[in-house]
């Protein structure tokens, strides 16, 4: 398993190392000793998620509060998703920045994004099925969103994806601008004490 740092820190692309014969194929795609010698603490999941989208779906932007917000262990288990993480930590020196990391059942890759990071995907294939395993259980009242088609943003949809598809509660979901101005989003501040709090190798 080969775990690579994302250019928005906290995030990593996760590639496994498969193995096949005549069986068929075999791989870790998760493992809590590995990423905690990255983190510096092993991931505390709490519960596991399953989407099926059709070709176009835009699923987020999605974040949660801190502390103690939702961690997320994101793969693709079949068919293909292009899956981003979007720095929203207020003070970050990466805030409004995003990377992307393309999951699906080929490279069986995986991203994981850490507490206070915003996280979405587009399906890039139907019945694109994600696996999400997740460091909280689900809140709704600590639970927001920003709108993904913000401009100041900027992601990228790969021509792969067709006509976008969103719901009514992602489009009108507030940019980033006015996320930050309402006080909603993380701070970079908060999100680095909540990591280090966690920290139990080498402290």
């Amino acid at each position: 398993m080969q775990i690579r740092e994302l250019s928005i820190p906290d995030s990593y692309e996760i590639t496994p190392k498969q193995f096949s014969d005549d069986r068929g194929l075999f791989l870790e795609w998760y493992r809590f000793d590995r990423f905690a010698e990255v983190l510096g603490h092993p991931i505390d999941l709490r519960q596991g998620n399953l989407s099926v989208s059709k070709r176009g779906v835009v699923r987020g932007i999605h974040f949660a509060d801190i502390p103690r917000g939702q961690a997320k262990y994101v793969s693709a288990v079949h068919g293909a998703v292009l899956d981003f993480v979007i720095d929203i930590r207020v003070g970050s020196s990466t805030f409004g920045q995003w990377d992307s990391v393309l999951l699906d059942d080929v490279d069986h890759r995986s991203i994981y994004l850490a507490e206070g990071l915003g996280h979405a995907f587009v399906a890039l294939s139907d019945n694109a099925t994600v696996s999400y395993l997740v460091s909280d259980t689900y809140n709704a009242e600590r639970e927001h969103g920003i709108n993904p088609l913000d401009l100041d943003i900027g992601l990228i949809f790969p021509e792969a994806a067709g006509e976008l598809v969103l719901s009514p509660k992602d489009t009108d979901a507030p940019s980033l601008a006015d996320a930050a101005a309402s006080g909603l989003l993380p701070t970079w501040n908060d999100a680095k004490a909540f990591y280090a709090s966690q920290n139990t190798i080498g402290g």
